[in-house]
């Protein structure tokens, strides 16, 4: 379970939002959290919700809100659990149980933002205190992006409710201000102009906003905004509150006016120092639900970054069809091999959420602030950015992880020159270049091990109710992981449906029109983002025999269907399976290739918007080609029937 606060009140389970609705639900659940572990008695929740004026029926209203969040939440305390005294630590499962004075939420910590937040703002202030001016910059600036809005801003507060969002409001504005005061340190002052004027606008009488606004604006250069900034501070001040400036503030306007040498920017040489001394980058994304039957593709992928050839970094580049499971794989190894590489681990997403390609040049430059080069010092240019990383890494071990890289022109800009170093890249298409080290591919999964990954989500007094139907669900997702997580997924928000029923709401969902906002398999946005990366030509081959229900197929059936040539359709298939929207068949008969479009995947090719065709025609067109088996291929194209031997 995840449990977010700072910000809209937001509740996941296995990445499904639970978040109640009703008003009243919010409160209670929002006032269990924030005392996590602890008993929260009876008459507080009372006051909390209706203050001096309760229901008659206050008792059993509370009740019925109690049952409602343990319901909807699946909080339920197992048979099993501790006695209700025992309330347990930071491992007890999640329940809400019930104490002779009130009730108990069990919960991990680390499953709420709010504590996250103060671990990192705790961690952020010691480094700063210690002169890890760059780390804490960087741990500062990951607490501060926990933060989605005001605290519990759609929960209407009671009065303890309303004493925690003040208390988070205040650790808030204590983090921002020391992450602004590392940045100062760092010579950031450009950078923070904007939202220091900001913050000193919406907060006038705030003096910290006020003196590090100045200070910003002399180290710009721009020392009379920096006297108007203090003039009018001091104004607000005498007005609102009828005070003087503090004694910092005059001191800092004193200084501005006597042009202070002690008021310049840090150094670059400075800034760098300051830099090294920070902690090595730990950017893996964590892990998700349990690999299933891909152990093998595991242990080839941490064979292959161990390589002991060492003149030049290992790339190890994981490939297969959209929800295959790549990025889970490549995540789970990268874990498992961290200790390998003790300076760091870095991670970037090669593709953007509109399904553009990411310019490796902005890549890079996070890549080199991350190890602790200064803004100032990264170099404008993709090519001199490629050189400082080189150089900044080459007596370093450090693993990189790429998601969803697109050709080899994205990934060797981002290539190490020390062979200490290794590369995980996921990628949505075959990547054929001398630089790979090794490639591992990923295939669906068998029915046994799209069985076991529906016990271990589900548990298996679930699976074993009904084997046949999870059999179905298995073949209708193809044992494509991503789906079939998806189907799981959804059968705990709905724990009171059969297995059957599961199995007609995914028929369901493959077969109704695709698109981004209702893509309940979690499939169409991935496939249209290979789809989209392909040749027009490739776009229209894989949409237009998306519509043979033929398996396996042949070049010369697809030659009848594109109408061309069966040596350029057998060319177009290779293609198609480079972008792993096409499986090759290896079959009996080397000579003949045979080819198969997962029929989920053809699904979803169906549903993929048309498009103006430039090289392809936009329908069947069934001509007889001129090689041979040409009845052969004419009984393939009758759409139903399987291929006439």
């Amino acid at each position: 379970m995840e449990i977010n606060l700072l910000g809209p009140l937001e509740i996941l389970r296995d990445g499904v939002v639970l978040t109640p609705s009703a008003p009243k639900l919010r409160t209670v659940f929002s006032l269990l959290v924030v005392q996590a572990n602890s008993v929260v008695r009876t008459d507080q929740i009372i006051d909390e919700l209706w203050e001096d004026n309760p229901p008659a029926s206050v008792t059993t209203t509370l009740q019925t809100y109690i049952y409602q969040l343990r319901k909807l939440l699946q909080l339920a305390v197992p048979p099993d659990a501790r006695p209700a005294g025992d309330i347990g630590g930071p491992e007890a499962a999640a329940a809400l149980r019930t104490s002779p004075h009130g009730y108990v939420l069990a919960l991990a910590t680390e499953t709420l933002d709010s504590l996250r937040f103060a671990q990192l703002a705790d961690q952020g202030r010691a480094e700063l205190e210690s002169g890890e001016v760059l780390a804490a910059a960087e741990t500062l600036s990951a607490a501060l992006r926990l933060w989605r809005g005001p605290a519990l801003v759609d929960v209407s507060p009671g009065p303890s409710l309303q004493a925690e969002i003040l208390r988070l409001e205040e650790m808030r504005k204590s983090a921002l201000e020391r992450r602004i005061e590392a940045d100062l340190q760092l010579g950031r002052h450009h950078e923070l102009l904007g939202e220091l004027t900001r913050l000193a606008a919406q907060q006038p009488t705030h003096e910290g906003f006020q003196a590090r606004l100045m200070l910003a604006l002399y180290r710009a250069g721009r020392r009379s905004e920096a006297l108007k900034v203090y003039h009018r501070a001091r104004g607000v001040l005498a007005t609102e509150l009828g005070l003087d400036p503090s004694s910092k503030l005059q001191q800092l306007h004193h200084s501005v006016l006597a042009a202070d040498r002690s008021l310049d920017p840090p150094s670059s040489r400075a800034s760098v120092r300051v830099a090294k001394r920070s902690r090595p980058p730990r950017q893996l994304p964590p892990e998700g639900p349990a690999l299933v039957g891909r152990e093998p593709q595991v242990a080839s992928a941490l064979e292959a970054l161990s390589t002991s050839e060492r003149h030049a970094p290992p790339i190890v580049l994981v490939v297969g069809p959209p929800g295959s499971g790549k990025s889970a794989l490549s995540t789970r190894a990268a874990h498992l091999a961290s200790d390998r590489y003790p300076d760091g681990q870095l991670y970037a997403r090669m593709l953007a959420p509109d399904g553009r390609p990411v310019d490796p040049g902005d890549v890079l430059a996070e890549f080199l602030r991350s190890i602790g080069v200064a803004d100032e010092q990264v170099p404008e240019s993709t090519g001199e950015r490629c050189r400082l990383f080189r150089t900044c890494t080459a007596d370093r071990r450090i693993l990189i992880t790429l998601d969803d890289a697109v050709s080899m022109g994205q990934l060797l800009p981002l290539v190490p020159s020390n062979g200490g170093c290794g590369l995980l890249v996921t990628g949505r298409r075959r990547l054929a270049a001398p630089a790979v080290t090794a490639t591992v591919e990923l295939r669906p999964l068998s029915a046994q091990e799209g069985m076991r990954l529906f016990s271990n989500a589900l548990g298996e007094h679930v699976v074993s109710q009904d084997r046949q139907a999870v059999r179905e669900l298995i073949l209708l997702c193809d044992g494509l992981p991503a789906a079939l997580h998806t189907a799981a997924a959804r059968l705990k928000v709905r724990p009171h449906w059969p297995l059957a029923r599961l199995a007609r709401w995914v028929s369901a969902e493959i077969a109704r029109p695709g698109a981004s906002s209702n893509d309940a398999l979690k499939l169409y946005t991935s496939v249209e983002r290979t789809y989209r990366l392909a040749s027009p030509a490739l776009r229209t081959a894989f949409r237009l025999l998306s519509e043979l229900d033929v398996s396996p197929l042949s070049p010369a059936v697809a030659a009848c269907a594109l109408d061309t040539t069966e040596a350029h359709s057998e060319c177009l298939l290779d293609d198609l399976v480079d972008f792993q929207l096409v499986q090759a068949d290896p079959g009996t008969k080397p000579d003949l290739p045979r080819y198969r479009l997962l029929p989920i995947l053809r699904a979803v090719g169906r549903q993929l918007p048309r498009e103006e065709e430039g090289i392809l025609p936009d329908h069947v067109h069934r001509r007889i080609p001129a090689q041979q088996d040409t009845d052969n291929a004419w009984n393939e194209l009758r759409v139903g029937h399987e291929p006439v031997s």
